[in-house]
């Protein structure tokens, strides 16, 4: 297939079930430059985020083409989706869904095992460091580009001593498409 000159071909990071040990170390380096450009895990732990963000924005297009999977009805759906599909076809796991809020709108994703720790220690000087931030800035990318507001963070890390790896998802709200006037 022959390229338009200018134009920008995206490689998806996360269609690497086959490759999951290059991305895993690749990912492993990406860390380490991050942790010597930032002067603290706070800095560093943003720049995570940041471009975890960024991909999920993108990521979402091929998630969508490729998974055939429709418009999520509720949060409960999303989590499913989330869950059973999106974390299988980009990284090979499927998370358990736990902890549900009473009224629905928070739950927690549990990583029995976590491809991005593979092979690593954290060294003692970074303990504060969120090694894989960079997933809830693409979960919270990714949904941000089907209309919806998350918060997204880890509160257990097995890189930290924890049983698990958790992630924390609360829906914040709805976001609306905000049409100039007399476009609806």
């Amino acid at each position: 297939r022959q390229r338009s000159p200018g134009r920008f071909s995206w490689v998806n990071p996360f269609s690497c079930a086959q490759n999951s040990e290059l991305f895993t170390l690749t990912y492993g380096a990406l860390v380490t430059q991050l942790c010597k450009d930032y002067e603290n895990d706070d800095d560093v732990n943003k720049q995570l985020d940041k471009m975890g963000y960024n991909i999920g924005v993108r990521l979402i297009e091929d998630f969508l083409a490729r998974s055939n999977v429709g418009r999520c009805h509720d949060f409960r759906e999303t989590a499913d989706v989330i869950a059973k599909i999106a974390f299988k076809m980009y990284l090979g796991i499927t998370p358990s869904i736990t902890n549900w809020s009473p009224g629905g709108d928070e739950f927690s994703l549990i990583l029995e095992n976590n491809p991005l720790v593979d092979f690593v220690e954290l060294p003692d000087n970074h303990s504060t460091l969120i090694y894989s931030n960079l997933l809830c800035g693409v979960l919270r990318g990714a949904l941000e580009m089907v209309q919806m507001a998350v918060d997204v963070k880890f509160v257990q890390d097995t890189l930290k001593g924890d049983s698990v790896t958790e992630i924390r998802m609360k829906f914040i709200r709805r976001i609306e498409d905000n049409l100039p006037a007399g476009e609806e």
